[in-house]
């Protein structure tokens, strides 16, 4: 057998090192200088298992059990799991406390892999109503509508699920209203946080969220895969109920998930997520500046206003008029913020583009609103 490896050989990036990332699924992921340097003593292959007795969330050394502890009352939450992602979070849920063919009652900007993962778990889902064009918000009192109808109907529920904040226009969820129509009705609420937590303050008791979903590669400054399932103690036995062939393994983590890099990127991370939740006021004033000064250009924002995420989608009629005239037509504006440092916009698009300036300094937002500027301004 014959194999071409050069290919993966020296494979680069450079987006992070050499230019301002706009991409807003990974501005929450970007990893703290300090949490960098817990790569080089943990890259081997189940490193982090040195002195396991047997499951993750139970390892001493390094201290993986005290911060799931921790984690625990950062989301105000009684018990947490490591996953590899939000995804497996939710699927985790699903698969232990419903039946097959019940039904989840989830919102209308639900992100993909909630469909994903109640197909996988064999269930079947009633979505409910968002507002028209142009805010797009959820309509909690459209929860209490579609209960009502599956009940009557004489369907099982199984589970009601938020997103918190969806991936498409960034608007934030009201959790307490759905979570006290789910608590009224009697039905477990589980509330998918991939966007939310780690970036914005979350107290899942508060809120009347039975589950949180929550993702280290996405909000919380972690290496991927890496994910968290935080459950209130009252579901214990029932999402976390173990093997019979082997007592120690739960049934739902296929006995241990995140055991690497992943996990202790997060645990490395954590100081800096407590700290960078405290700043969310100034993480919205630097988006709603990104909105007030680039709407005057032909920018139309998206989604609920003002924003209270830093998500921003934009509608760029504007951009479209430039690339019907310039020879390198959609791809202009990509190459354009390229020349000036700044990536994580797609390339070719033009109608519409999200961003995202969470972390960045008000000095990197100021260049990133000029360019846009200058841009706009030389060509149109």
């Amino acid at each position: 057998m014959e194999i071409n490896t050069d290919k993966y050989k020296n494979i680069t990036r450079n987006l992070e090192r050499e230019m301002i990332n706009l991409n807003p699924i990974q501005r929450g992921g970007i990893l703290p200088t300090e949490s960098k340097k817990i790569i080089y003593e943990y890259w081997d292959g189940y490193s982090v298992c040195d002195y396991c007795s047997g499951r993750l969330d139970q390892i001493e050394t390094p201290p993986i059990n005290e911060f799931l502890e921790d984690m625990s009352k950062f989301l105000g939450m009684d018990i947490t799991r490591p996953t590899h992602g939000a995804r497996e979070s939710k699927y985790a849920v699903m698969n232990s406390i419903c039946k097959e063919g019940d039904y989840v009652v989830l919102d209308g900007n639900a992100h993909y892999t909630s469909y994903v993962a109640l197909e996988r778990a064999k269930l079947n889902y009633e979505k409910t109503d968002i507002e028209e064009y142009p805010t797009f918000r959820v309509i909690p009192e459209s929860y209490a509508e579609k209960i009502d109808m599956l009940e009557d109907s004489k369907k099982n529920i199984g589970l009601i699920l938020l997103t918190h904040v969806d991936g498409n226009y960034g608007n934030v969820a009201d959790v307490e209203k759905v979570g006290k129509i789910a608590k009224s009705k009697g039905y477990p609420f589980l509330l998918n946080c991939a966007y939310s937590a780690g970036r914005m303050p979350i107290n899942g008791k508060k809120l009347n969220v039975d589950f949180i979903a929550a993702s280290g590669h996405k909000s919380m400054a972690a290496s991927g895969p890496c994910g968290l399932l935080s459950i209130n103690k009252k579901y214990e036995d029932e999402v976390l109920e173990t093997s019979k062939v082997n007592v120690l393994k739960e049934l739902q983590m296929l006995g241990c998930t995140s055991r690497g890099i992943p996990i202790l990127s997060l645990m490395a991370s954590f100081e800096h997520l407590i700290e960078r939740v405290k700043k969310w006021d100034l993480e919205l004033e630097k988006t709603r500046k990104v909105v007030n000064e680039l709407e005057p250009l032909g920018f139309k924002q998206i989604g609920e206003r003002p924003r209270n995420h830093d998500i921003i989608r934009f509608e760029t009629p504007i951009l479209d008029e430039i690339a019907e005239k310039d020879k390198r037509r959609g791809f202009f504006f990509y190459e354009e913020l390229k020349k000036r440092g700044i990536g994580g916009i797609r390339r070719g698009v033009t109608k519409e583009f999200k961003m995202s300036v969470y972390g960045l300094t008000n000095s990197q937002v100021d260049y990133v609103i000029n360019s846009m500027k200058s841009i706009i301004n030389e060509l149109r």
